[in-house]
């Protein structure tokens, strides 16, 4: 059931309120003016899918029904199940939270028309698949819209009633292949985006997905999955691609989970609910599993890395090697090139990742339990500590050496597998004002959506602005054309053998290329010590 106004009838509308409304599939909507920048016109809370609720619960997505009348597509659809600390720093504020809510967001220039074919920017939003929404402020698309760009978002099922796998859900689907509902959800939006985008001024056959943290995930899945690759002309993914052996993979929004342990977890969750089928679980209130929504997933206790503060266990609800919209694992994909053969652009933070307020004792004591064999002699030589301080400062160091190093190796592989498209490997440096996280988890958000003064009371400075600008017309030259580079920017080279990154933000040096790693002993380390752990 629609939670939208209709406006029904044309007749009395003022002409610019008319030049918003926009023809689909399934029935008119009427966009706005938006509030962050009078060029673009937005267009809120439209349905993609039908409501996955009652005995809808844990099936794939279909098409919505058609509506009569004008849909009053002003205002944001609910927010997709969640509880409220998972949001976070990505929290859209809203308490409006509900299982019908797969709605999608709409930027475009308010002078695009049917026939303007404009490329197509689709972004995923994170949250460790247990929190978040398009509605979040900072993925407001309309700045970048103004690029001609027409940029889209939209809300997925996430926790348990995006990632739930249980033999009974495998048997219903057709596809004997269950827990990965919130990953079909995406790939709905694709489909509804790619049929419908014309009549909003945008090319539906040149779309580029992007994310970020778990949204990044979600664009790599999208790219890896054979039910979505085609769609798709490039992939941005922030935080980001990690190389088929990165440990730090364990805790990361590039978790999956493998068949056979997603539906033991799914069992498990039907007992722990106190139900028997899946039919009983249908029926029990959406309060009572989001009580389950934050779960972690112990996978860590036969491992090194048991107690080590910097892998950590993954949220349980994660996507699954199912067999049928995942069916290889991440690095087998990428030696077999069964995979969209398209451009990326993905990179890492400096500061997402490291603890710096290690002691030196600590400090020892961790890597040694970590550097099977003989590593610990070389990984101490290359990461020489002499106390507390050094120690926190090299423990930083090498978790941040292994985010460049990581993606690097991701991008080898991409090519070592047979993919010919470019890979663009970045680094952001940056930290935003008012805070002392440094270059933190998301912080590039700011900058690439260019919604800086929009929102939150920073104290921004005109290198912020700079950057902005710059960031800005990267991911536009790579949206329109599969390539960052263009205009007056500084030369933004594909990844290559001669293990480089673009490093972005250094207010001494805002963007220039160096080697992903400092000394080659440091970088030697980290492959043998890769070397060492399972494929993901």
């Amino acid at each position: 059931m629609l939670h939208r106004t209709l406006l029904v009838g044309l007749a009395g509308c003022p002409i610019a309120w008319a030049a918003q409304q926009v023809n689909t599939n399934y029935g008119m909507v009427q966009g706005a003016v938006s509030d962050v920048n009078s060029a673009v016109t937005s267009y809120k809370g439209i349905p993609f899918a039908t409501p996955p609720t009652g005995d809808l619960r844990w099936t794939a997505p279909t098409a919505p029904s058609n509506w009569t009348g004008v849909l009053n597509a002003t205002s944001f659809g609910a927010d997709c199940a969640q509880s409220y600390s998972a949001l976070g720093l990505f929290s859209s504020g809203s308490e409006d939270i509900s299982e019908d809510c797969l709605y999608m967001n709409i930027w475009t220039p308010t002078n695009a028309t049917s026939t303007s074919n404009l490329p197509v920017y689709v972004w995923i939003y994170g949250g460790r698949f247990e929190g978040g929404a398009g509605s979040v402020p900072t993925y407001d698309g309309s700045n970048m819209a103004a690029k001609d760009i027409v940029v889209v978002n939209f809300n997925y099922r996430m926790g348990p009633f995006g990632f739930l796998a249980h033999p009974e859900l495998d048997e219903e689907s057709g596809h004997n292949a269950s827990g990965n509902y919130g990953l079909l959800d995406q790939i709905q939006a694709l489909t509804f985006v790619q049929e419908n985008i014309a009549a909003f001024g945008g090319n539906g056959s040149h779309i580029t997905v992007g994310g970020q943290s778990a949204g990044s995930a979600s664009a790599l899945d999208m790219m890896y999955s054979p039910l979505s690759s085609g769609k798709l002309v490039g992939c941005i993914a922030e935080s980001g691609a990690r190389g088929p052996h990165d440990p730090e993979t364990y805790g990361l929004a590039t978790a999956h989970r493998t068949k056979a342990a997603a539906l033991a977890a799914g069992e498990s969750f039907l007992a722990e609910m106190n139900v028997t089928t899946i039919s009983e679980l249908r029926n029990v209130s959406m309060a009572d599993i989001l009580e389950y929504d934050n779960a972690m997933d112990d996978v860590l206790t036969d491992t090194v890395f048991a107690n080590n503060s910097e892998v950590s266990d993954p949220p349980l609800w994660r996507p699954v090697i199912d067999g049928y919209v995942l069916p290889y694992l991440y690095g087998e994909a990428l030696s077999v090139n069964q995979h969209g053969d398209i451009p990326i652009l993905t990179g890492d933070n400096s500061g997402e990742t490291g603890n710096d307020t290690m002691t030196l004792a600590e400090f020892k004591e961790a890597f040694e339990t970590i550097m099977l064999g003989n590593l610990s002699t070389a990984f101490f030589n290359a990461y020489p500590a002499t106390d507390d301080a050094s120690a926190g400062n090299q423990s930083f160091a090498f978790w941040d050496d292994i985010n460049r190093v990581s993606t690097y190796d991701w991008a080898t592989a991409w090519r070592a597998g047979g993919a010919t498209e470019d890979v663009f490997l970045y680094y952001w440096t940056h930290a935003p004002p008012n805070q002392t996280a440094g270059a933190y988890h998301g912080s590039e958000l700011w900058y690439v959506f260019g919604n800086q003064p929009t929102y939150y009371n920073y104290t921004w400075a005109e290198i912020d602005y700079t950057l902005q600008n710059v960031m800005g017309n990267y991911w536009a030259n790579f949206i329109k054309t599969g390539n960052p580079n263009g205009g007056n920017l500084t030369t933004f080279p594909a990844a290559s053998n001669k293990t480089q990154v673009m490093w972005l933000g250094n207010s001494n040096m805002p963007w220039h290329l160096t080697h992903v790693y400092n000394t080659t002993a440091q970088f030697d380390v980290i492959q043998q010590f890769f070397s060492q752990q399972i494929e993901f």
